[in-house]
């Protein structure tokens, strides 16, 4: 590790969290998406200058040639509310798979299942197991759910169920409830099922949508295609950590929840052989592009675990390498090892200092204050963030999961 990266290293871990908040509304925080996904504000961000559209003009704000990608991640509905004989309520909130630990085959499950959770009213479930009747198509079944052991400041729960002619998929989309943002200060709808997902999404594992996603439309898309935008997708399982507060002063001391990328060999070749601009569609596809970047580094450079990715390693890595070189150094390692997936984790912070890679701009919400994702805001557009948000405060922009969008360019 040179002298320069241990320092950028160290700088980033200074960054004190008080100068990355702002005075944000409770009446400006979105509680329900708009009646038309596509009709949502736009702001737009270049060369420092901002102006705003509609979201429906999005593809007269890129250029020709540039590629999106796009995380086709799938919310699952992993808020599960059981009732004990005594009325006692006890919310489990699953997080991911442990047994099986793949996504899925987690979800093609069955008979059982076993989660990293969440467990809401605890202290009314010390033993014992919860019970839940369901009913799928005038057939009786039930779900149980059994608490076995601590797992990383959350709990292993595992779920049964019989008659076992249906997958943990199927379980939990009969009796879970779409996991909206604890933000909102409201109960999930029979919409949110529907709006609190993107119209591209595919590959279940999600407990947050990447909500950057949610005001495309397929009219949108085609538009974006019609101009001659390239689309690429991959997919980063949002956890529950994406709302989790940074209550450190200092950045060094706040812990980076995992997250699983999961890119297909051909979309890593097309990416590649990109020679125009990449534009991320979202903050969980930025982390994925530029920590699939890192893992390319690590694979060019012999460093152990190249499937994973620790949160600092990004600022300690050697940095003189193209994205095309990373991208071609995975390329190459699922070759020889036959993989049509790259499958790998990721803790990356991107905080200011931080040296995008791979991307040229992003499309995003408005998010809270002294959170990671303002800093990756930051690390984008610089000071510059102050005025992109005073901007949308003050001319009746909505904010958070359900609010409205911008485009931020690189300058």
């Amino acid at each position: 590790m040179t002298e320069s990266t241990e320092m950028k290293s160290l700088k980033a871990q200074q960054i004190q969290i008080k100068e990355f908040t702002y005075d944000l509304p409770e009446e400006r925080i979105a509680k329900y998406p708009l009646q038309n996904r596509d009709l949502s504000k736009l702001l737009i961000y270049k060369n420092g200058e901002i102006k705003e559209a509609v979201f429906q003009s999005l593809s007269q704000h890129i250029e020709a040639n540039c590629s999106m990608v796009f995380n086709n991640t799938k919310v699952i509905q992993a808020r599960l509310i059981f009732y004990k004989d005594t009325g006692a309520r006890v919310e489990i909130f699953c997080l991911e798979p442990l047994n099986p630990a793949d996504y899925n085959l987690a979800f093609q499950a069955q008979t059982r299942s076993s989660w990293k959770c969440i467990v809401g009213n605890l202290r009314k479930w010390k033993t014992g197991v919860l019970k839940m009747p369901f009913y799928v198509d005038g057939k009786t079944y039930h779900l149980r759910a059994e608490r076995l052991s601590q797992v990383d400041g959350a709990h292993e729960v595992q779920f049964s169920w019989d008659p076992i002619d249906l997958s943990f998929g199927e379980v939990l989309d009969q009796t879970g409830k779409i996991p909206i943002p604890p933000y909102l200060n409201r109960d999930s709808e029979d919409s949110d099922t529907i709006r609190y997902q993107t119209v591209y999404s595919k590959f279940e594992g999600s407990v947050a949508a990447p909500t950057a996603g949610l005001h495309f439309t397929e009219e949108v898309l085609a538009e974006l295609g019609g101009k001659g935008i390239f689309r690429e997708e991959l997919t980063l399982h949002v956890g529950a950590g994406t709302f989790k507060p940074v209550k450190a002063e200092n950045i060094g001391e706040h812990e980076m929840h995992t997250e699983h990328i999961q890119v297909d060999l051909k979309t890593l070749v097309s990416l590649s052989e990109c020679q125009h601009k990449i534009i991320a569609v979202g903050t969980t596809s930025v982390r994925s592009l530029e920590s699939l970047y890192w893992m390319g580094v690590k694979l060019l450079c012999n460093v152990e675990n190249p499937n994973l990715l620790k949160q600092w390693e990004a600022y300690q890595l050697p940095q003189f390498y193209n994205y095309q070189e990373a991208y071609q150094a995975i390329c190459k390692y699922m070759q020889q090892h036959e993989l049509s997936l790259f499958n790998a984790a990721t803790q990356i912070i991107i905080a200011p200092g931080y040296d995008f890679k791979v991307i040229s701009g992003l499309v995003t919400n408005f998010h809270q204050p002294k959170s990671t994702l303002l800093l990756l805001i930051s690390a984008l557009v610089g000071e510059d963030w102050k005025k992109i948000y005073q901007y949308a405060l003050q001319n009746d922009f909505r904010f958070l999961s359900y609010g409205d969008s911008s485009l931020l360019m690189r300058s």
